[in-house]
């Protein structure tokens, strides 16, 4: 759903979506990305540095949540700045499920242009995964 500049009201919800991340499609980002970090695919590893389980790449995480902006703006190149900090890792579990990220995009700020700031929230369950989530996007 395209939003339009004029319909962008600060404070409304205008976006949410979830995504399923599963262990194949770490190991196609693996692929696609050239990062064959064995803390993405192998379970030994992980545990081995400390981690709870296999994780999700930080850039999958960013990119799926940075389609819900791209949905909104109706076109990726519409899409100015966008930038998040990484809280904590998407632990990908080996088994039917593995995880389910959600993404909502609030209106933060009008501004010039046809510009609106989005802030974004990312979650695995009641696990906030992105912090300080912040696109800006040029709208219709």
């Amino acid at each position: 759903m395209t939003l339009n500049y004029a319909d962008a009201e600060v404070g409304a919800l205008v976006s949410t979506a979830s995504f399923a991340v599963n262990r194949l499609d770490l190991v196609r980002y693996a692929g696609a990305s050239g990062d064959f970090n064995p803390i993405h695919t192998q379970e030994r590893i992980a545990k081995l540095v400390g981690l709870p389980d296999v994780i999700a790449h930080g850039m999958l995480t960013m990119a799926l949540a940075g389609r819900v902006i791209t949905d909104v703006a109706g076109d990726p190149g519409a899409v100015e700045h966008y930038s998040v900090r990484f809280t904590s890792p998407v632990v990908v579990a080996d088994d039917d499920t593995g995880a389910t990220i959600t993404v909502t995009a609030t209106v933060a700020e009008k501004l010039d242009d046809n510009k609106v700031r989005f802030d974004l929230d990312a979650r695995v369950g009641d696990g906030k995964v992105l912090g300080k989530a912040v696109a800006i996007a040029r709208l219709p």
